[in-house]
């Protein structure tokens, strides 16, 4: 376990790692008057704070951890992507272990240096960030002061306090879960544990005890959900105060969202309807609200339809856990995957077999893709995904019945990507190009016809 300090020593803190949640963090404990050393490991890191002129001031705080006297800080400030145990510990945290320096996340960090509110917490192998959403989406509607935001969205860091009757609804990774020592949650849910960043815990009991931490978190009148699954059984067994939410639980009147299709989103709404109720709005407030939710970029999101195919952009399933529930959502799909594969692969995937016409494999595991999915449907691999989708559209096109073109990795982007985020986009790109060829073509046969 990672040690803590108390809120009155946090005076001298290092961060490490200036991505997003990094630069917030950052920017928050200077505005709150700390003393502060920056750095990150990629080379041209200083040069990009030097040439934004608004994050100049960081590049005053730039030090190397070589140089940095740990004797002299009250933390270090982790970027989540940074390991400070498996598979091998960052320099600069085994220097912080070493001088028993407490190694924190951006949300201990905002919890230490902001006014205080009520903390939602939502984990979970897959379903946090639609969850996220959601939940934000409803308490808005509620007009209750909210953020959504942490591991989706804007760096909780970055934003001011919703105030002590607001609400941060904040989606948590494994890697901030652990680092957040000061965390009381009002409600906290675990949707599912699937096998996923093993890696970075030391195998799947290191990651359960990680997501666990959302029900050590919770403050004694707060509420505990559990999805469903083996791995939340026995959590269950071991804290008797969880809520099993189910599918079955969610209302029919909400059932026909475009943009919560799927059983596991049946699952994802009930799970934000009971932190909803718990906080105070009203079911019908609840129904009402579900309804109107536009849902999230790149999770399910329709992107094109020629009348014949429909087009959905699925990028953000980066593991095949997350892909087997947009595939469950559909039929007949011409299915685009690939990229860095996970551990899990497609394995369950494989479940929902019947729901694929055919697969275009694509990127770096393309061909460890082919080989799990050759005997249960027919696929080909691709170098690119500009290349599978121009095959899925051909082959879609050719045959009699309408279609989904699917872009459901199951996989990470990393590749040929930076992010799922760019992936998702390239995708919508790509489509909007061939959508509107459909669309001129079908044009200049009505024009002919009526010659």
């Amino acid at each position: 376990m990672i040690t803590t300090t108390s809120p009155d020593r946090l005076q001298h803190i290092a961060v490490l790692g200036l991505g997003r949640s990094g630069i917030a963090a950052t920017r928050l404990a200077y505005e709150r008057g700390l003393t502060i050393w920056v750095f990150d490991d990629r080379s041209d890191a200083k040069d990009q704070l030097s040439n934004a002129s608004d994050t100049d001031w960081l590049a005053s705080c730039w030090k190397d951890p070589s140089n940095w006297d740990f004797e002299q800080l009250d933390a270090l400030i982790l970027s989540p992507g940074i390991p400070h145990s498996y598979p091998q510990p960052h320099p600069a945290a085994s220097a912080a272990i070493a001088a028993n320096v407490p190694i924190l996340s951006d949300i201990e960090l905002t919890i230490r240096l902001q006014e205080p509110s009520k903390w939602v917490v939502i984990t979970g192998t897959n379903g946090k960030s639609t969850t996220t959403a959601l939940v934000g989406h409803m308490l808005t509607e509620a007009q209750v002061p909210n953020i959504a935001g942490g591991n989706l969205g804007p760096a909780l860091a970055g934003c001011a306090s919703p105030g002590q009757q607001g609400v941060r609804v904040v989606e948590m990774s494994s890697y901030q879960l652990e680092r957040t020592p000061s965390l009381k949650a009002d409600a906290s849910v675990i949707l599912n544990i699937t096998p996923d960043h093993l890696d970075r815990h030391g195998g799947m009991a290191g990651y359960i005890t990680a997501k666990e931490q959302a029900i050590l978190s919770l403050a004694p009148d707060g509420l505990c959900l559990l999805g469903a699954g083996s791995e939340l059984d026995l959590l269950s067994m071991k804290h008797d105060h969880c809520v099993r939410i189910k599918p079955e639980m969610t209302p029919p009147s909400v059932r026909k969202n475009p943009a919560l299709q799927g059983a596991h989103n049946l699952q994802n709404i009930a799970a934000a309807m009971a932190i909803c109720t718990h906080l105070g709005v009203s079911e019908a407030d609840c129904i009402k609200a579900i309804c109107s939710f536009a849902g999230l970029p790149h999770r399910l999101q329709p992107c094109g339809d020629t009348g014949k195919l429909r087009f959905i952009n699925d990028s953000k399933a980066t593991n095949g856990e997350a892909a087997s529930k947009a595939i469950a959502a559909f039929t007949n799909i011409y299915w685009l995957a690939g990229g860095m594969a996970k551990e899990d692969g497609l394995q369950a995937c494989l479940a929902y077999k019947q729901h694929i016409i055919a697969a275009y494999f694509y990127g770096q595991d393309a061909d460890r893709f082919a080989s799990e999915a050759t005997g249960h449907f027919p696929n080909r691999a691709f170098t690119s995904m500009d290349e599978a989708l121009n095959a899925a559209v051909a082959d879609a096109e050719s045959d009699a019945t309408t279609g989904t073109i699917l872009l459901s990795p199951a996989a990470a982007s990393f590749d040929q990507f930076s992010s799922f985020e760019e992936r998702g986009n390239s995708f919508m790109q790509k489509v909007a190009q061939l959508t509107t060829l459909s669309q001129q073509a079908t044009s200049n046969k009505t024009e002919v016809s009526h010659a």
